[in-house]
């Protein structure tokens, strides 16, 4: 996140030893700032757009649509910028616990 960009805007809505569950709000141009996921996750967009993703070796435009959910490992680094004209929503579900057998 650059010092002139605006911050995406977390919001918890669960958290135990087994799951987070974070809303990610993005107004035009917000960003979340470099970040590593300590967990398996899973985002659900709530609304359609495009998210620009830099891992700090490539820039990658993902295409998302509402509902249409997705899951990441463990590890990812990245920052995730909204460069659609309007507010960008999706919900993240990190996984804390390893699934039982």
């Amino acid at each position: 996140m650059t010092d002139d960009q605006t911050a995406a805007r977390p919001t918890v809505q669960a958290d135990n030893d087994r799951v987070r569950v974070t809303e990610w709000r993005f107004a035009p141009g917000a960003a979340t700032g470099w970040h590593r996921h300590d967990y398996d996750y899973v985002v659900v967009p709530m609304t359609t757009g495009k998210l620009l993703l830099k891992d700090g070796r490539t820039e990658t435009v993902a295409d998302l649509v509402a509902g249409r959910s997705y899951y990441r490992p463990v590890g990812v680094e990245h920052d995730v910028i909204n460069v659609n004209d309007h507010e960008f929503v999706f919900v993240e579900v990190e996984l804390k616990t390893p699934a039982s057998d």
